[in-house]
């Protein structure tokens, strides 16, 4: 992501966070043993996870991550499928940084988890 930034390929950035903390969810259901290949039921999955308290992670955290009716476009999936199917490449620099900084948290949090 910071590499991408500094380049002025923001739009490949914003992917990339997105991706970052996908594949940390990925991994967190690896650790149970499970697979998955949809985004959707991957975030669903981690959900049920911290809602049964197998795991301690921030619902919040999901909630950034997951496209739903009530969030923002400004969530991380809806910023990823934008910036990655759309013609946009340029995103406000506040926003940008928020999704970086918010990617970079939550995959320290799921280091600690899968650790």
């Amino acid at each position: 992501m910071d590499y991408n930034i500094k380049g002025g390929f923001n739009d490949w950035a914003v992917s990339q966070a997105y991706y970052a903390m996908y594949h940390g969810l990925l991994a967190i259901l690896y650790m149970f043993g499970y697979e998955s290949k949809n985004h959707e039921c991957t975030i669903s999955a981690v959900e049920h996870l911290i809602e049964t308290k197998k795991i301690e992670l921030d619902i919040n955290d999901i909630a950034f991550i997951r496209t739903t009716e009530q969030m923002k476009l400004q969530d991380a999936k809806s910023l990823r499928e934008e910036f990655q199917y759309g013609t946009k490449t340029d995103i406000n620099k506040e926003i940008l940084n928020n999704l970086v900084k918010r990617a970079k948290e939550i995959v320290e949090k799921i280091e600690i988890i899968v650790s």
